[in-house]
């Protein structure tokens, strides 16, 4: 059977292969990205519209057709706004790569391209204080294996700041415990590599948590109990059960929702306090940028208070309030 000359198989299939894959370079992560936005696309074609993947033709992806699938996302699977609009980006790259495979069908696309992402409310963002931090690395039973682990895998967190991804993706060859010069290389987003010194109290957490088990040098720094690599999953299960553990002695902590990233706020955040430029914070974390780094400063009400104690107070004394008579308040409500 011949295939359609407006389907999207061969469209779709060449912009994963030869786009993504062998003219742009895109990581594994942009990728499956890009897949759960098509395959997502197309439950909801099939829900819709009635077409398998394969019966889908580029005039069925109108505008009008994906702003209702975006509103699908929203409403029936909760995503939130920042979810929809990477989403949306995902359509955006595959349609200007069909600009120049259909020019016949350039008007739905410019629609298409035409599509804003939605703006929302950016809240402000949550850290751990330093007293949250000290009770947090205390949780962990260092009397096991697993409790060592993740002892060593939170303290280089708080002090490294590495993502998640980051932090699963070390191998044993990734950390070097020398003497003066002790660091973790890692490989980040944009897959830059970087390499981050390790204060005293990290290369102790780990040289004792090595010590317990040898480890390849290919092998995972933080492995699971079967040996490989800890999923994001694992570390947001243990990060939950050790805030539970940390809670009892710092009430604080049963207030907020602590993942892994606001592990990596919270070193920022420390960082700023201690007076570090933000240039250099932006390094330490693989920012693209320093003004990345913006969002510390609008969270940190230290040195807002710091700028409050510099200002001088207005003029005018304060007076009491004098409440008028109730004759006088009756006759002007009237």
């Amino acid at each position: 059977m011949t295939p359609h000359p407006d389907g999207l198989g061969a469209p779709l299939q060449s912009f994963f292969v030869q786009r993504l894959q062998q003219e742009r370079g895109a990581s594994p992560h942009t990728i499956a990205s890009y897949r759960d936005t098509f395959c997502l696309l197309f439950a909801f074609a099939k829900t819709r519209l009635g077409k398998t993947p394969d019966e889908l033709l580029i005039t069925d992806l109108g505008a009008t057709f994906i702003g209702e699938f975006l509103l699908d996302l929203e409403r029936a699977r909760h995503n939130s706004a920042r979810t929809r609009n990477v989403r949306l980006a995902a359509l955006h790259s595959f349609f200007r790569y069909l600009s120049f495979r259909m020019p016949r069908h350039s008007q739905l696309i410019q629609r298409v391209l035409a599509m804003e992402v939605k703006r929302f409310p950016r809240r402000r963002i949550d850290f751990l204080a330093r007293a949250e931090c000290e009770a947090l690395l205390a949780a962990p039973d260092t009397r096991t294996w697993i409790g060592q682990r993740d002892w060593a895998l939170l303290t280089v967190a708080l002090q490294t700041g590495l993502r998640v991804s980051e932090l699963v993706g070390l191998k044993r060859q990734d950390v070097d415990l020398s003497r003066g010069g002790a660091h973790v290389r890692c490989l980040g987003k944009g897959r830059k590599e970087r390499c981050t010194p390790l204060r005293k109290d990290a290369v102790l957490a780990v040289r004792r948590y090595l010590a317990m088990r040898s480890h390849a040098p290919e092998q995972p720094l933080f492995p699971s109990s079967r040996g490989g690599p800890m999923s994001r999953d694992a570390v947001q299960e243990r990060l939950r059960k050790y805030v539970a553990i940390a809670a009892r002695r710092c009430p604080s902590l049963k207030t907020k929702r602590v993942s892994p990233h606001v592990l990596r706020h919270s070193t920022a955040m420390d960082m700023l306090h201690r007076g570090v430029d933000r240039r250099v914070i932006a390094l330490w974390l693989g920012h693209e940028s320093p003004t990345t780094t913006q969002m510390y400063l609008e969270a940190n009400m230290e040195l807002k208070e710091r700028a409050v104690a510099r200002t001088l107070p207005f003029a005018r004394a304060a007076t009491r309030y004098q409440p008028a008579e109730t004759l006088l308040a009756f006759l002007k409500a009237l």
